[in-house]
C-alpha cells in the first residue's frame, strides 16, 4: 500500500496547489464603479424560442441605470410569437432594434450566424451579450460591466449564475457547478490565462470582433460562441473581470438531471477545441480531482486511513475557504455547506459525460 499511498499524497499535492492557486480570485476585491464610466453600449441578446422569457426579462435590461445603450434582440427562426414580441417592444422603445434571421441552409441553427448578424446590426462600440432567460441583478449590472473596458481591455468576463430553488437538489448541484466553473475560468484569467467566458454575460468591442475574423476559425463547431471565442482572443493584456455583486445576470436553470446533463455534454465537447496548454491544465486539474477520490476509498480500508483522512481534513479546509470566499462574492453561499457531497457528485457526472460524449456527439442549439 505505501506506493499507492506515495501516488496518493502526490497527486493530493498537484490538486491542492490548483485550489492554492484560486485564492488570488477567491479573496480579490471588486473595483469601484464611478459614475464617469458610461461608455456607449450595445446589448445583444439571440433568442430562439423564447416570447416569454422576453417578456418577462427585457423590461429589466430597458430599466438599466445607463445614459447610452441599445438593445439589439435577434430573433433566430424562432417558431413561437419571439418576433412579434420583440416588435412590440420595439414600437414602444426605440433603444430596441430587431434582427430577424431566418433559416439559411449552409448555417443551419447555427447560434454564431445569428450573432454575427446581431453585431453587424449593433450601432455602438462595446458589445455586452446576455441571453433570454437572464435577469440582471441590479440595474447597475450594464454599468458595472462596461466600465472594465479600457484603452488596453476589450473583453469582459463576468459571472452568470442561475436562480435559486431551495427544495431542489438539482438546483444546488447546477449553481455548485456554475461556481466552480467561473472559479476556474476567473482565477485563470488572474494568471494572465484566460480560456472562457459565459455568453449569459460577457462583454468585448466589436473591434476584437472583427479583428479576430468574428467566429471564423470555429464556426464549423456548432456551440461555443462565448468560450471559443474567449479562448482564440482573450491573452493576459486585453481581458478584465468583473467582479461586483451588482454586475451579476441569473437565468432559469434546468428543471431535471437529463435535461442539464445534455446541456453539459454540449459545453464539454466544446472545451475539446480550447488551446493545447488550456486543455492541459483543466485535464491535470480534473484528473487529479478524480484520482484523488479514487485512491482515497482505496487508502481508507487500510493502514494508511488516518494519513489519508489528515490530508483530505486539509483538502477540505483550503476548499472550503475557496468556495466560502467565492459564493460571498456571487450570493451563493448556501451552496458551500454542500461541497463535500457536490464535488465528489459533479466529479461523477463529469466522468459520466466524458464517456458519452465518446460515444455519440451531443445535439446543439435549440
Amino acid at each position: 500500500m505505501l506506493p499507492i499511498f506515495i501516488a496518493f499524497a502526490a497527486i493530493g499535492l498537484i490538486n491542492l496547489c490548483y485550489y492554492l492557486g484560486f485564492f488570488r480570485f477567491a479573496f480579490s476585491t471588486p473595483e469601484v464603479t464611478s459614475e464617469k464610466d458610461s461608455l456607449p453600449v450595445s446589448v445583444i441578446i439571440c433568442a430562439k424560442n423564447e416570447a416569454e422569457n422576453l417578456r418577462n426579462f427585457l423590461p429589466l435590461i430597458l430599466s438599466q441605470d445607463h445614459p447610452d445603450f441599445e438593445v439589439v434582440v435577434i430573433n433566430d427562426a424562432s417558431g413561437d410569437e419571439t418576433l412579434e414580441v420583440i416588435e412590440e417592444f420595439q414600437q414602444k422603445d426605440a433603444r430596441v432594434r430587431v434582427v430577424n434571421v431566418k433559416n439559411n441552409e449552409a448555417f443551419w441553427a447555427n447560434k454564431k450566424y445569428a450573432l454575427t448578424l446581431g453585431i453587424k446590426k449593433a450601432k455602438n462600440p462595446y458589445l455586452l451579450f446576455t441571453d433570454a432567460d437572464c435577469r440582471p441583478e441590479s440595474d447597475r449590472w450594464l454599468t458595472n460591466m462596461s466600465s472594465q473596458f479600457t484603452a488596453q481591455k476589450s473583453i469582459v468576463l463576468g459571472y452568470g449564475g442561475y436562480f435559486v430553488e431551495n427544495r431542489s437538489l438539482l438546483n444546488k448541484l447546477i449553481r455548485f457547478e456554475t461556481l466552480f466553473t467561473a472559479i476556474q475560468y476567473f482565477s485563470y484569467a488572474n494568471w494572465g490565462l484566460p480560456y472562457m467566458g459565459v455568453g449569459r454575460n460577457l462583454a468585448y468591442t466589436s473591434d476584437e470582433f472583427y479583428k479576430q475574423n468574428g467566429f471564423a476559425s470555429h464556426l464549423h463547431v456548432r456551440s461555443g460562441d462565448d468560450d471559443l471565442f474567449v479562448n482564440q482572443a482573450a491573452t493576459s493584456a486585453n481581458t478584465a473581470l468583473c467582479l461586483s455583486p451588482q454586475g451579476i445576470t441569473r437565468s432559469i436553470p434546468k428543471k431535471d438531471l437529463r435535461s442539464w446533463i445534455g446541456q453539459k455534454r454540449r459545453h464539454v465537447s466544446v472545451a475539446g477545441h480550447y488551446k493545447k496548454r488550456h486543455r492541459f491544465l483543466l485535464g491535470l486539474f480534473y484528473t487529479t480531482q478524480l484520482l484523488f477520490w479514487i485512491l482515497f476509498f482505496v487508502l481508507i480500508f487500510s493502514s494508511f486511513w488516518q494519513l489519508a483522512l489528515g490530508l483530505l481534513a486539509i483538502r477540505f479546509v483550503v476548499q472550503g475557504m475557496v468556495f466560502y470566499n467565492s459564493g460571498k462574492k456571487f450570493g451563493e453561499t448556501d451552496i458551500f455547506w454542500l461541497f463535500p457531497f457536490l464535488e465528489l457528485f459533479l466529479i461523477w457526472v463529469q466522468l459520466g459525460i466524458f464517456i458519452a460524449n465518446l460515444i455519440a456527439k451531443p445535439t446543439h442549439w435549440k
